[in-house]
């Protein structure tokens, strides 16, 4: 009997572990069941989010798509995906311009990358364009490696000796940003299209909360009622700068803006005029719509929620350019530089006027709503971030290419450029690893990371120093 009791208790014994053994083994069964069943769950969501998101972008792109057969006046769009279209200009186009470095006429059809132009652009509404003495602090060896660039004639490509720069750069350096994003609501940005002369916006132009004037543009009662006689910025290059004083003619509180470096002869002329004077801080697009009129868009854009823009022959039909004030001269790629414009106000970034619009220049009933675009933008950055976990909170603000098939490394520009263009001699971003950066810039990196993270996208790979170069090199431009 008593050797029973100790054989059930022996077996009682055993059996416990065994018991456990089971429990423990059904339960781990269970979590990978679990987390099968939640990778599986996770994954749907995120082909859900996924799915939606191309969706948004389809039809966004469905929208620009009838908004550029609206208004493109002969262009059309053509959707190649979610992202990519061709603008193409109709049969029988002239192609006048001739690129005597590629060595070829001016093509009749243009690639572009929607979601790539709508990101770079929208950044433009929450960025300052003009050079401060606060960014050259923030930059690693800021004086020293990047002043220098923006100094015609200083003799030196470094300036070790800090007051060498400063001497060149005192006389236009802010210490912080003069103008913020959204400062003004409406501004208009004016060219010199001899095509000004066609209809009278003069009252309409003055009508602005802002106006942005290029060059040695004049303004006076001879052409009051083509441009107007308001006169706020003036994005002036090296040439013209020469030229100043009578091109303000008396102008007191005209803001002029150095396109790209200063010199000797426009610091003399500063010395002698009241009006405030600064540095143009801009990217690079190596787009065929360039020149002093993208950047008076780019610097319009980044102070005002509308801008409209008169006066960039951006209409096909013409052979030659021209402007209101002179005789006619050859100018910028033209069938690129509309084609460009015409993708630009279709996503709401400009609005275009011009003598074959006149009749409904202030009808913008096709152009996409600012929710629509706003969607769109936010689809787009989704896209980017699943695509890349590198880009940081700036990633947007510009977009890469590669020097060559053999080589690596990024180079100035977008996304959608021409092969030709795309692999030529151009300047290449700068690299700036995130440990070179001075405390503060970390620190206020670290708080835009965080701002960013805690919004509708997923927080991203704060030390990648490549995310860090895009970030804090956007808007080098020389």
């Amino acid at each position: 009997m008593r050797h029973q009791k100790q054989l059930l208790s022996s077996l009682s014994t055993n059996r416990r572990p065994t018991i456990l053994y089971l429990v423990f083994a059904v339960s781990i069964f269970s979590l990978f069941l679990f987390a099968i069943q939640s990778s599986f769950f996770s994954g749907s969501i995120n082909s859900h989010r996924n799915a939606e998101t191309i969706r948004i972008l389809f039809q966004f792109q469905s929208t620009l798509q009838q908004c550029v057969a609206n208004r493109g006046l002969g262009l059309t769009a053509h959707i190649v995906d979610h992202c990519k279209l061709i603008l193409k200009y109709p049969e029988g186009t002239n192609s006048t311009w001739y690129n005597a470095q590629f060595k070829k006429f001016e093509p009749l059809e243009y690639n572009y990358n929607m979601c790539e132009t709508i990101l770079l652009w929208e950044q433009y509404r929450n960025m300052t364009t003009v050079l401060t003495r606060e960014y050259l602090e923030a930059r690693p060896d800021g004086w020293v490696h990047y002043a220098p660039l923006r100094i015609a004639q200083l003799g030196t490509k470094k300036c070790h000796n800090r007051t060498l720069c400063e001497e060149h750069l005192n006389i236009l350096l802010p210490a912080k940003p003069p103008f913020r994003p959204r400062q003004f609501r409406t501004c208009a940005v004016v060219g010199n299209s001899g095509d000004l002369l066609k209809t009278e916006f003069g009252k309409e132009i003055d009508s602005h909360d802002a106006v942005f004037r290029d060059n040695e543009a004049p303004v006076n009662e001879k052409y009051a009622k083509y441009v107007g006689l308001k006169r706020d910025f003036r994005l002036v290059v090296r040439g013209a700068a020469r030229n100043m004083v009578p091109i303000l003619n008396g102008s007191d509180n005209e803001v002029l803006i150095i396109k790209s470096v200063t010199h000797r002869e426009i610091n003399a002329v500063i010395k002698t005029i009241p009006n405030p004077v600064y540095l143009f801080q801009g990217i690079v697009l190596r787009r065929g719509a360039k020149g002093t009129g993208m950047k008076s868009i780019e610097l319009a854009l980044s102070m005002c929620d509308i801008v409209d823009m008169y006066g960039f022959t951006v209409d096909p039909g013409y052979t030659e350019w021209t402007r209101y004030f002179s005789d006619p001269r050859k100018g910028h790629n033209p069938l690129q530089g509309r084609a460009y414009y015409q993708l630009l106000e279709c996503l709401g970034v400009i609005r275009i006027h011009s003598p074959m619009r006149s009749a409904r220049r202030q009808d913008w009933s096709d152009v996409p709503s600012r929710e629509m675009i706003s969607e769109a933008n936010a689809a787009a950055l989704r896209l980017k971030k699943s695509q890349a976990s590198d880009i940081g909170q700036f990633g947007n603000c510009k977009v890469w290419g590669n020097v060559n098939p053999e080589k690596s490394g990024p180079i100035s520009g977008t996304s959608d450029m021409s092969d030709v263009r795309k692999f030529s001699n151009y300047s290449k971003w700068e690299v700036m690893p995130f440990k070179s950066l001075r405390k503060e810039a970390q620190d206020h990196y670290m708080q835009m990371q965080e701002f960013a993270s805690k919004g509708s996208f997923a927080s991203t790979n704060i030390a990648s120093y490549q995310s860090i170069a895009k970030n804090l090199n956007f808007i080098k431009g020389k």
